[in-house]
């Protein structure tokens, strides 16, 4: 029995929350707070006659630590899910803090103003002595290790997708197929159609910064950069078929560059159509994708800001969106001396999802996790003090959780490797 607060009410909190509500008997009642509580009104509404969960709504400022931390106060949670913005993890982890509450989240720390000369005087110092650009990294979130093993609290980092269930397929592989893990390669498909000439299929913010900045990956102990889209690669991925695929940084190779004993590479893949990858790079060449404010009639607008009010809501994709899914892990090693391959991999159905909770399948599949990791957290399965990714715990009872929960994962002993 538990009581869970979720901040955030966009497309993965709605698949979290109607997957907690799938297990009520841990999670007993629930509490949904956003900016926008009338979202999270008719969150709990379509909710309510259909689970056991019990679930309450409120209004918060996930970047004001002080009405975080008086709501955390009233509602008093076993633990919190941030499912808001990644500008707001840190704001979110000192107010848990300051409660002494378990913290979960999906996604890294990355500032919303890249501008700003306090983060970027910290950000440039990174980028020379670990030698990749990306604004995303974890060193903000992993410098409150000490601070939350003091106050006997957990914080679990990235319990989506990718990063969260390419993590937790990685600890897997290499407790039971694996004595040395020596490559992975990350393969990320989104074989679906939506039917719009262009929109992302997550907040259109956090895809598009990703997207266009420049690719790295982990080789021999330390990183590699390449420019943007350098890198790209065809995969015939199982129910899905052939598609291009390219080299982006992403941030669980930070974490099992750390985590994994030994490992020599670590790449990660996303597919993109040709058609989206023309619309990204007009409305980059025209300063669209800019995070520095600018002034417009007499007012200060941030130009991704705009356009992400223009685009579709990734969270009103899932009716038209067919197709499926296919994320999964490439691994090489050493077994008992010989060298071995496989690829452990989920498929996931656009329309199935939506039937199901009425989502997309890219916000199915970091919601689900989302749940998981939250469950593990509050049940005591992963549960000790201090800030940890989600390979640092036992895999099996998360990978057990996927097939219970819609998220079926296949292991491939004789899989095509790339490149």
């Amino acid at each position: 029995m538990s009581r869970l607060l979720v901040i955030g009410c966009g497309g993965v909190a709605g698949v979290a929350i109607h997957k907690c509500c799938q297990n009520s008997s841990v999670f007993t009642e629930l509490c949904i707070a956003s900016r926008t509580k009338e979202k999270c009104d008719a969150l709990k509404a379509e909710l309510e006659g259909k689970t056991s969960t019990v679930i309450t709504t409120a209004k918060v400022n996930a970047d004001s630590k002080e009405e975080l931390v008086k709501l955390i106060s009233e509602y008093k949670p076993d633990a919190v899910l941030n499912v808001a913005l990644p500008y707001q993890d840190l704001t979110i982890m000192d107010a848990c803090l300051e409660c002494k509450v378990d913290y979960i989240d999906t996604a890294n720390y990355e500032p919303e103003d890249t501008d700003d000369p306090a983060w970027r005087e910290i950000y440039e110092k990174r980028c020379k002595e670990e030698g990749f650009t990306a604004y995303f990294d974890y060193s903000w979130q992993w410098a409150y290790q000490e601070k939350f093993k003091e106050a006997g609290i957990t914080a679990l980092l990235g319990t989506g997708f990718d990063p969260g269930v390419t993590s937790v397929f990685t600890a897997y592989a290499l407790k039971h197929y694996f004595d040395e893990i020596e490559t992975i390669d990350i393969l990320d498909c989104n074989g679906g159609d939506h039917g719009y000439p262009f929109a992302t299929n997550f907040n259109p913010e956090i895809n598009l910064r990703e997207v266009s900045a420049n690719g790295s990956y982990w080789e021999n102990g330390h990183w590699v950069e390449t420019e943007p889209m350098e890198i790209k690669r065809e995969y015939d991925f199982p129910q899905v078929g052939k598609k291009d695929m390219y080299l982006l940084h992403h941030e669980e190779i930070e974490s099992l560059a750390k985590n994994i004993p030994g490992v020599k590479r670590i790449r990660f893949f996303m597919t993109f159509g040709q058609s989206y990858l023309t619309h990204m790079k007009c409305l980059e060449n025209v300063g669209m994708l800019s995070t520095s404010p600018i002034m417009f009639e007499g007012r200060e607008i941030v130009p991704i800001q705009f356009l992400k009010a223009l685009l579709p809501d990734p969270a009103s994709l899932g009716p038209r969106t067919v197709g499926k899914t296919n994320i999964g892990c490439i691994f090489t090693g050493k077994k008992d001396g010989k060298e071995k391959t496989i690829y452990i991999y989920n498929v996931c159905d656009h329309q199935e999802c939506y039937k199901e909770v009425g989502s997309q399948a890219i916000s199915y599949t970091t919601g689900v996790p989302a749940m998981i990791g939250t469950a593990l957290v509050l049940t005591g399965a992963w549960k000790k003090p201090g800030v940890f990714n989600v390979e640092e715990f036992d895999p099996d009872p998360y990978m057990d959780m996927l097939n219970k929960y819609g998220l079926p994962w296949v292991v491939d002993e004789n899989p095509a490797t790339v490149e």
